[in-house]
């Protein structure tokens, strides 16, 4: 019985181990949410407290299978993208995951809630997607390849992250793209968010998070850049702090505003 006891709990501590998280977010009271592709589901840390959210079934085409990306609304409501379904999904009070749109986002890449809306960017089908956020067939918000992250700049436009040369573009209201920032200054940028006027920016490659001006000229520099950070992909703003998902340090960072760099611990 001892031993039987002793495998049960060491079975239990090796489930409660995040595996691959892609992105984080955190809402209004502090809990945090973490995407894990390999979990497969979601994780919840909460006053000091790994435990999972939502687990998925491993099997593929089934709900959250391949969880990517999250978005949190005002009244903690909780938003995935899932390529394993091609769907975005809100979660009830019950915390079951409800379809948003019919199938219709092929690889979710990074959610973004605003004004009411939920812009989707899509890997597969080179597109940013919006509909509301109980759900509805979404319209087209922009057209643009290797869009990976999304934030609304300050000047009240939507602003996309591609890994296209030329990497950060606005959304004017008839769809069409302005470039903002030029050249290639990232090696692999993911997930953005903007921080009292400034826009960070998560570098796969480049182990960084990078920080853009964006008053006036936009002026590219390393954040936060190597160790303890590894490869970040999620990247999102909370209370005044960055927080990061690195799916292989197998960790979640939050940054502060001097730029350093701690680990989130939990039990």
């Amino acid at each position: 019985m001892r031993y039987l006891i002793l495998v049960f709990a060491l079975a239990n501590s090796c489930l409660a181990q995040m595996q691959y998280p892609l992105d984080v977010v955190a809402d209004n009271d502090g809990i945090m949410y973490v995407a894990d592709l390999k979990l497969p589901g979601i994780w919840k840390i909460q006053d000091g407290k790994l435990s999972v959210f939502f687990q998925a079934d491993k099997k593929f085409r089934t709900p959250l299978n391949a969880v990517r990306c999250l978005a949190v609304a005002e009244d903690g409501t909780l938003y995935a993208g899932d390529s394993a379904t091609r769907e975005v999904y809100k979660f009830d009070a019950e915390g079951k995951p409800v379809p948003l749109t019919e199938g219709y986002v092929g690889i979710p890449s990074d959610l973004l809630i605003h004004d009411g809306s939920i812009y989707a960017a899509d890997l597969e089908t080179q597109r940013v997607w919006k509909f509301p956020l109980d759900g509805g067939e979404p319209e087209e918000a922009a057209i643009l390849a290797g869009v990976r992250g999304l934030a609304w700049h300050p000047d009240g436009k939507l602003l996309c992250a591609t890994t296209l040369e030329n990497p950060l573009r606005t959304v004017n209201e008839d769809g069409t793209l302005e470039i903002l920032l030029k050249d290639r200054p990232f090696q692999l940028n993911h997930h953005i968010d903007i921080l009292d006027g400034n826009l960070y920016v998560a570098d796969n490659y480049a182990s960084t998070i990078w920080k853009v001006n964006l008053s006036g000229e936009p002026k590219v520099e390393a954040f936060a850049k190597g160790a303890p950070l590894n490869k970040p992909v999620g990247l999102s703003v909370h209370n005044g702090e960055i927080l990061v998902a690195d799916p292989h340090a197998v960790k979640i960072f939050r940054i502060n505003a001097a730029g350093e760099i701690s680990e989130v611990s939990f039990e």
